[in-house]
Parts: C-alpha cells; structure tokens; sequence
C-alpha cells in the first residue's frame, strides 16, 4: 500500500511518531493537536476492535482515506468525499518576503480566523506540526495555510484559509506556494487534501502544479 493511501497511519508510525497515542495496530494524535486517527489496515475489523480500544465506547474518531467504511461495531455519523492532491510540481519557487512564520503567540489570531473560514479540522496545539505562515494587513492576520500530516517524503499542506475581506488577492496562492517551497527544500513532495466540491479550491491547487492523485474519504466514526 502506498503511503498516501493511509497518510494519518503513515504520519503517526512514522515522522509524527511522538505526537502519537498508540494501542495495537491503531493510532491518534494528541486530541489537542488534531481529531484524525488512523488503523494500519483499514480493511482488517480487528485493527478497528484496536482502535476502539484506544478512543473508548461511545467516543468519535476521524479518520482520512481512499474507499473508508466502518465495519460492524461503528457507526459513522459524518462522511465527507474528497480528493487527495500531490504537488509533484509545486514549490520549485522561492519564499514570499511578505508571509511571516506564525508561533504560539499567533494561536488566538489563527483560531479565530479558522472559527470565521472554517478551513478544516485545527485545534489549540495543531502549530505543533510543522510551519505554519500568514499574510497580515494592518497588523492583522488575514490568511494562512501551514503544514500538518507528515509522512516520510511527504509533509501535507493544511490550514489554508483567507478572512473573506480578502479573498480574490491571490493570498492563498502565494502562502501554498511559499509553505510549499519550504517542504521542497527539504527534500519532499507537498500534498494536501480538499473537500470534493470545492471546485474554486482544487483549480488553484492545480494552477499551482499540484494534480488528483486519488479520491479520499473523510469520515467520522463512533465506536459502538
């Protein structure tokens, strides 16, 4: 299986190995830092009976994949289709001298532009990652993205979100290919994931060298 098919399992036995919650053959990250959790086959009931384990009865867990269905035992009261893009061709570029770095001193700016655009899943410890960057007007954030799952020779790029006072300025743009850039230098491949209706998002992906890989399912799951 290749790693991106699995990208929260491959991240948490992997290069996010210490921000990990492990029981068996499940994993999650720090309910503080991210929601997602993952199994290592997620085909196989008794990597789930692991992962009930770990999140406990009654309790939720995310999860991200190609073809995701819960087996008997859970329920799934959310499902969202998606698709998983890779950048095999993005962030050959330089840095952008106007994105500055963001720290846990920005964490009640990011949040609250998160609660306002509603990019995705970010929670009081998600900076723990990776860089995340912004684009501030008057002293005020008003965009930013940031690097979240990290696989090996691949790190995703997350968080991208605008205040709507701003969008149509290009700033998504410039902060995907700046933070992508970053992950170039390095060495690896950027990928990111985008709800499957949001054409306007995918299109900028595209124009920026990223390309569909697969389709991916987000879904949140209760173990019964």
């Amino acid at each position: 299986m290749d790693l991106l098919d699995n990208p929260v399992w491959a991240a948490l036995s992997g290069p996010h190995a210490g921000h990990a919650e492990r029981y068996g053959r499940s994993a999650r990250y720090d309910p503080e830092i991210s929601p997602f959790a993952a199994v290592d086959d997620p085909a196989d009931p008794g990597a789930w009976d692991d992962l009930r384990s770990l999140v406990g009865v009654g309790n939720r867990a995310l999860l991200a994949g190609p073809g995701l269905a819960t087996p008997p035992g859970w329920t799934s009261d959310r499902s969202l289709p998606g698709v998983q893009l890779v950048g095999t061709g993005a962030g050959a570029g330089g840095g952008d001298p106007e994105v500055v770095v963001l720290t846990g001193a920005d964490l009640p700016e990011m949040l609250d532009l998160v609660a306002r655009t509603r990019p995705g899943p970010f929670r009081k410890r998600t900076v723990e990652l990776g860089t995340y960057a912004g684009i501030r007007r008057d002293g005020a954030l008003v965009a930013m993205a940031g690097e979240r799952m990290r696989l090996p020779g691949h790190t995703e790029i997350s968080a991208v979100c605008t205040d709507p006072a701003y969008r149509g300025a290009g700033l998504a743009a410039r902060l995907v290919a700046h933070i992508g850039a970053g992950i170039r230098q390095r060495g690896e491949v950027p990928f990111l994931h985008a709800a499957a209706d949001n054409a306007g998002a995918i299109r900028l992906y595209r124009r920026l060298g990223f390309t569909v890989r697969t389709d991916v399912r987000f879904m949140s799951a209760t173990a019964a």
